[in-house]
């Protein structure tokens, strides 16, 4: 099994239900890890940032939760072999004295 890491991947998206927060972007940090089976067919970690980024930032999501679940779903379709996931979203300026995060494992039957 095969395991892509995808760490402090940053960058600004619409996110969040506050008003402010749905007037400007604010910095967003992913992390994620996948399992997938590799045989003579690999996964493109570039494919996996840029279609997270892509949805970030055009779905302007109101909840983490969605954005996880989402993500989720959409990285299985597009890439098949993926057996598990793990995502967490990092808020990290929405609080002065700390970051907050949301994160989910999800399990495909493959």
């Amino acid at each position: 099994m095969m395991k892509i890491h995808i760490e402090d991947l940053e960058f600004k998206a619409i996110i969040g239900i506050l008003d402010f927060e749905r007037k400007s972007s604010q910095n967003v940090i992913i992390n994620l890890t996948l399992d997938y089976k590799y045989d003579d067919d690999f996964i493109n970690y570039v494919d996996i940032v840029h279609c997270i980024k892509t949805q970030m930032q055009e779905k302007k999501f109101l909840l983490l939760e969605d954005a996880l679940s989402e993500i989720s779903k959409t990285l299985k379709n597009k890439f098949h072999k993926i057996n598990s996931l793990n995502i967490k979203i990092t808020k990290p300026s929405i609080m002065t004295d700390c970051k907050v995060s949301l994160s989910e494992k999800y399990n495909f039957d493959s």
